[in-house]
């Protein structure tokens, strides 16, 4: 105990110490939402990283896919990596920070204003935000008190309260930087812990071979399996189609969601994006596909623990009893780790939300000429508020809360995805499109909530982001273009010349 209690000390000094130092660069608005676009590779992939792998990942979704899925759920971890990693920084990567640099867009909803020249489209993206960015807040403590609970026999409430505490205080000293730095260092703990803990799981059942066997071997469920022999261990799982569902949600829902878009704002150079995809995709490697893999043995670990009263699964408690017996100084390195990765995610949802409302709905419509001073004050403001209000849903959440927050990333990758990724790309892209594209995210997600058409919540969201990637260029071929001067000005940003030499090209053959 003294051991985990001094580890987790050093950590909280650590944190701390980093907001203090971060502060100044949160003198203004630009230092304090993007780090002055002055953040180097390590730090911004980090950062994206961090801020994607929380502990609903590893205790929540580790869990219930593993369960479902078996070993299979390993291709949620490498879609994450493939798709949600490296295709992100390539695609979106460089065109992000280009394009938001010369539009002076701070945020998501900052970017669809200036981009389709709508200031309706920027305070309606703002409370698309708002209302299920938010709420999700409260998703991450409930895996993190978990294991708090186990390492340390900590009530939830305690848990919860002084994580809350300790994100706030560093993200209001220090704004985005704090936060990179942060990332950073809760990063490099959670690649040590996810591998150690790995190793330490399947070096209890045997090793890797002797859990494959005894996976294996486990009877098979007919409404799961559909009787096929040694289904959690085959190449791709019981049920492929749902797997791919949950593939495309937490992949490619990553595109639209605007705590992880907005990480390349701030990169620093062109040369940092190239680092940064390498940095980032290894990243996700090991801790998406570690975790989901490490969850693919979830079964081993059958036991009344996991099971409520009335049969139904509790897939929160799953990687909890799968870790229950681990040694002392690895249960502490794992508190600490899966500590980290809630503690960035949720700084990450707490400045997006705080910046996004204060810059996007607040500054210019309900408050007019608002000063670099009121904003800062505003926005430190707004992150108290919002972590005050995660602590509430947390603490005692309503049905209806846990509800939006299953559906959070369908929702919001479903509406802004398409029309950012064409937004980059293509001129053609029009503003009721985008209005087109908010309707239908947001109405497939919402009223599957209510009325079930879609019997996976997962599939739902991922329907809904295909559903906008077609309807965005069907509504812009059918409605009127925007002003040829207006959308040549905003791409003006890709025509700059650049010139290389014969080491890098071939020079014509005569």
């Amino acid at each position: 105990m003294a051991a985990k209690i001094i580890i987790l000390c050093i950590f909280f000094i650590i944190t701390i110490a980093v907001g203090v130092y971060a502060r100044r660069h949160a003198t203004d608005v630009n230092g304090f939402v993007l780090g002055g676009r002055s953040v180097g590779p390590w730090l911004t992939a980090f950062a994206y990283g961090t801020s994607y792998f929380s502990a609903v990942v590893f205790v929540g979704y580790a869990g219930q896919f593993g369960w479902k899925y078996g070993m299979s759920a390993t291709w949620v971890g490498i879609g994450n990596a493939l798709i949600g990693s490296l295709l992100a920084w390539v695609i979106l990567g460089r065109r992000t920070r280009v394009m938001t640099k010369h539009l002076s867009a701070a945020t998501m909803p900052d970017f669809f204003g200036k981009r389709y020249d709508s200031t309706s489209l920027k305070i309606v993206a703002s409370v698309i935000v708002f209302v299920f960015l938010v709420p999700y807040t409260a998703s991450i403590y409930n895996g993190l008190s978990r294991l708090f609970g186990l390492a340390f026999d900590i009530p939830y409430e305690v848990c919860v309260i002084g994580m809350a505490i300790l994100t706030g205080v560093y993200v209001i000293l220090g704004g985005y930087m704090a936060t990179a730095i942060n990332d950073f260092i809760q990063g490099i703990i959670m690649l040590i812990g996810i591998c150690c803990v790995i190793a330490s799981v399947l070096n209890g059942q045997g090793g890797f071979m002797e859990a494959v066997g005894k996976l294996a071997e486990i009877p098979s469920d007919v409404e799961i399996t559909l009787g096929q022999p040694g289904a959690f261990t085959s190449f791709f799982g019981p049920d492929p189609l749902n797997l791919l569902g949950v593939v495309i949600l937490t992949s490619l829902g990553t595109w639209g969601l605007p705590q992880m878009v907005q990480k390349f704002y701030s990169i620093k150079s062109e040369k940092a994006i190239s680092t940064g995809t390498i940095i980032s995709t290894i990243f996700a490697i090991v801790i998406a596909g570690g975790s989901y893999f490490l969850g693919g043995f979830g079964r081993l670990f059958d036991s009344p623990a996991i099971y409520k009263a009335d049969g139904s699964i509790i897939y929160d408690g799953i990687v909890p009893s799968m870790l229950a017996g681990l040694p002392n100084i690895l249960m502490g390195v794992l508190v600490v780790m899966v500590l980290s990765a809630s503690m960035s995610t949720l700084s990450s949802l707490v400045l997006t939300s705080s910046s996004t409302f204060t810059l996007d709905f607040l500054k210019g419509n309900l408050i007019k000429n608002m000063s670099e001073k009121v904003q800062l004050i505003i926005m430190r403001a707004l992150i108290v508020v919002f972590i005050l209000v995660s602590v509430f849903l947390a603490l005692d959440p309503p049905a209806f809360i846990a509800q939006l927050m299953g559906i959070s990333w369908g929702a919001l990758a479903g509406a802004f995805l398409a029309p950012f990724l064409y937004g980059l790309y293509w001129k053609r892209t029009t503003k009721t499109a985008v209005w087109a594209s908010f309707i239908v995210g947001v109405g497939i997600t919402v009223s599957n909530m209510f009325l079930k058409y879609i019997a996976s919540p997962i599939n739902a969201g991922a329907i809904a982001m295909i559903a906008g990637l077609i309807v965005v260029p069907v509504v812009s071929l059918l409605t009127p273009k925007m002003k040829k001067e207006t959308v040549d000005g905003i791409f003006v940003c890709y025509d700059s010349e650049s010139t290389t030499t014969t080491k890098k090209f071939l020079p014509d053959q005569k």
